[in-house]
Order: structure tokens, then sequence, then C-alpha cells
């Protein structure tokens, strides 16, 4: 779907625009799930009041379907008006090549710098000092969510932490329980490993795997303890028999699954489903173990066109995205922290407030979205994928596997 300008003459898009016209700007991003729809739909109400118009191009599947052919349609010449991305590393070429619209200009009169907490978020946007993308929440995948009615029927009560919630899993399996809810998309498997490097192995682990890209770290002892733990959500998980991470989700929430490991995105499945946390389900940061959370997310970045009123419609956008009342509307519904320290959220969850409160603390790692390659993400993603999937692949190959793949990173 090609970019749609349309004049408008009326007295309430004067009053947010420069000009006269009002325009049509194509959204593509993958937020199709219901608490997902749910959030991106404050989005589009906000730029909507300003008298332009959001043309939703929402692409069915995970940001793994739907990144190709965002970009391949940027660098095909075809753009949209603006696009959903993880901030970070994933439209480095993009920038690089010039297809991107500095954002700098209304970074510096916003004073972007000075409210998105924390700070890293906006830098995950920066390319030689511009700015190129507008961070709009702060998404942790270091999360497992736990059905109170699948441990109602099992007959134990809710795990603490990771190793309770090993040892629950008998008990879940003769009720007719699946321990682990996981779907087959391969970014769900590498996020229960980032996760089980956390919570296993530690933060200086994590940090010397990925930030520090430490191949004598992924071959260490204390490495081999998380592909063993890894293997054993292998076991847990089979049977789940399900694709997409919200059908996984879903599972939790029917009580069929007595857990997910997936990131807080989750919440707005369980607000969907009118779930209160602490009395339907439980959400453990760091599996329980460690409360630390890394904070990758979702940004918005905006092809380079020589059109004037798309470029200003598209600035207007990226406005929109970072107001407060937007932020807080947005990230309510999405299960995620805002971007902005400076916001209201009493109306937060018991899930949100523990977010909250580590990021506070300022327990917080980077998002390996920030500091891997699209390259090397994806031969972890695909390693992960084949070793839960496969239960001939010993722990001894995929770690081998897993070092080569650090050594070689970039």
């Amino acid at each position: 779907m090609k970019l749609i300008k349309t004049l408008l003459a009326s007295t309430a898009a004067l009053a947010f625009s420069t000009s006269a016209f009002a325009t049509d700007l194509e959204v593509t991003h993958w937020w199709t799930s219901g608490g997902e729809a749910a959030a991106v739909a404050e989005f589009a109400k906000a730029f909507n009041e300003g008298g332009d118009k959001w043309v939703d191009g929402a692409i069915a599947g995970s940001g793994g379907v739907a990144r190709p052919i965002i970009i391949s349609r940027i660098i095909g010449g075809d753009p949209m008006g603006a696009t959903q991305l993880n901030h970070g590393r994933q439209a480095e070429e993009l920038v690089e090549a010039g297809l991107m619209l500095d954002l700098t200009d209304i970074a510096e009169k916003e004073g972007w710098k000075d409210v998105v907490n924390p700070v890293r978020l906006l830098n995950a946007c920066t390319l030689d000092g511009k700015v190129y993308c507008v961070p709009v929440n702060i998404h942790s995948p270091q999360w497992i969510w736990l059905s109170h009615a699948a441990y109602e029927k099992a007959g134990v009560p809710v795990p603490a932490n990771w190793s309770e919630y090993v040892a629950s899993a008998p008990k879940l399996r003769e009720a007719g329980v699946v321990p682990l809810a996981m779907g087959q998309q391969s970014w769900q498997t590498q996020l229960a490993f980032d996760t089980l490097l956390v919570a296993v192995g530690g933060t200086e682990l994590f940090t010397n795997i990925l930030s520090n890209k430490d191949a004598a770290a992924a071959g260490s002892a204390e490495a081999t303890k998380v592909f063993d733990a890894f293997a054993t959500a292998r076991e847990l998980a089979q049977g789940a028999n399900v694709q997409d991470w919200n059908q996984a989700t879903n599972m939790v929430i029917t009580g069929k699954a007595g857990g997910q490991i997936m990131g807080d995105w989750a919440q707005g499945e369980f607000q969907v489903a009118n779930q209160v946390a602490g009395k339907d389900y439980t959400c453990l940061p760091g599996l329980g173990v460690n409360d630390i959370i890394a904070t990758g997310g979702d940004a918005f970045y905006f092809p380079k066109t020589d059109d004037p009123e798309i470029t200003a419609a598209q600035k207007r956008m990226a406005s929109s995205m970072i107001r407060k009342d937007v932020q807080v509307a947005f990230n309510l519904k999405k299960g995620s922290l805002p971007i902005r320290g400076d916001v209201d959220l009493s109306a937060a969850n018991d899930c949100m407030k523990k977010g909250l409160k580590i990021l506070a603390a300022g327990n917080v790692l980077p998002d390996g979205v920030n500091v891997l390659s699209a390259d090397t993400a994806g031969q972890i993603q695909d390693l992960m994928s084949e070793f839960f999937n496969n239960t001939n692949i010993t722990v001894a190959d995929a770690q081998s596997r897993y070092v080569d793949i650090i050594k070689n990173a970039d």
C-alpha cells in the first residue's frame, strides 16, 4: 500500500500542522494480538486527533516475519510512512544508507534526552550523533507467567522461582497440564534461553557473552548450567503444540499450561481476558531468581521522503508517540513500561509495578537486540530453535555451536 495524501481544509487540521494539509501515513507493525491491537489503537487515536490519518498496515506474524517485508519495501522504493522496529541495530544499515528520516531536530526541541529513561534507549536510536527513531516502550523478556487455575488443578502451590517451577512439573503432568507453554517461532526459544542466561547464569555471564562477545564465557561451566536448564525447559514444553506466542499465553490463561517464559507484553493478553495479576496469574521477573530486566523494546522509524508534507506528518507522529498522555495510555494496554520517567502510572497492575520498581532501582541490562547484529541474532535464534525442537541435539553440541557464533559475532 502506497502513501496517500489527502487535502483537508479544516480548522482542526490547521491547529496541529504548519500547513492546511493533513496527511495519510501508512504505518507497518506486527502488533496483531488482542492486547497489542488495543495498545496500538492508542497511537492511531493520538495521531488522528491532529487531523492526520493513521493507515494501519499490520503484518500478521512476529517481528521475524514482518521485518524482512518492511526492509524489502524500504529498499525497493515502496516505503511506508512509519514502521515499527526494535531500537538497536536492526535498522543500522538502512540508516547508514540514508533511507531513514533524521529526527534530531524534534528530539532536541522536545528534550527527549532529558525524559527518556534509561537514556540508553535513545542512544540505541542514535547513530553518529543523530536520532533516527522514537523509542515507545520498554519491554523486558525476563518473566515467567504462571496460571493459578493450573496449579489449583495440580494441587500444588504456585511456584516462587525457577527451581520450584521445575519441581512442580511432575504434578502438573499428572493433572493433564503442560508444564511450559512454548510456541514454535525461533525468537521465542531464543527469548527463553536468554532469560535463563540471566536467571541461571547471572548478569555477569549475560554481559560477558552478549555485550562483550566473550567466547570463553560462552563455553564456560556456568554457561553449561544454562544449557542444562534450557534442556529441562525443552522437556517441560513437550505437548504444547502451538505456534504463536499469544497462543502459548492463552494456554496459561485457560489453565492448559502451568507457565510461559515470555516478555511483559504478555500482560496485554491477560488484561484482554479480564484476568487479574496476583489473583488469576503470577508474574515472576527474572524467573523469581534475579530481580533484573533487560531494557529492550520497540521504536518507530520513518523512511526518508522528498515530500515535505509527508516529512512534516512523520515528525508529528513521532512527537505524538512520546507525549506523556499517549505514553501512559499505550503502555498500560501494552503491558510494557513507558520510556518517559516523568509520567504517572498509578493505574499500573501488580506486574507492571514490579517492573517499575526494578527499573527505578537501576537493575537493568541491555537487550540482546541492542548489542548483536541482525546476522548474529539470527544465527542464535536458529540454533536455539533447532535445539529446542530436536531432542537428539545434546547440550554439549549446542553449546559448542553457540561458542562458535559468539566467537564470530559482530
